[in-house]
């Protein structure tokens, strides 16, 4: 049996607009997740957390929130990283190309970076 929120966003994600939103904010809540799931693994409260990268549990709301209002730094990621015994890891991953698009560079003789090749 489905639970009221599965329904609502099933009934949600009937319109288009409201689908395309949640789909552009996909990176945006996995990063959210990853943050909430790294505190839990590590058995901490958001205030437990506050204390020992020595902010307010406010603060920490705020990162795991995921307000457009705040962007956190690279340094504030990883003192909270450190404060769970992990570290922040930063990759580039190449997005799927579209049938008929192309990601690479339209010059002649160089790869997507600018390179000659």
């Amino acid at each position: 049996m489905s639970s009221p929120l599965q329904r609502f966003k099933a009934r949600a994600f009937k319109r288009p607009e409201v689908k395309s939103a949640y789909e552009a904010l996909a990176d945006e809540f996995a990063f959210i997740d990853e943050l909430l799931k790294a505190r839990a693994s590590a058995g901490l409260t958001q205030a437990q957390l506050a204390e020992r990268i020595g902010t307010t549990q406010s603060a920490v709301a705020r990162l795991e929130s995921g307000s457009a209002a705040h962007s956190p730094s690279i340094a504030t990621l990883q003192r909270y990283a450190k404060a769970l015994g992990c570290r922040v890891e930063v990759r580039f991953v190449k997005i799927a190309e579209r049938p008929g698009r192309s990601t690479r560079s339209t010059r002649t003789g160089r790869d997507a970076e600018g390179s000659a090749g």
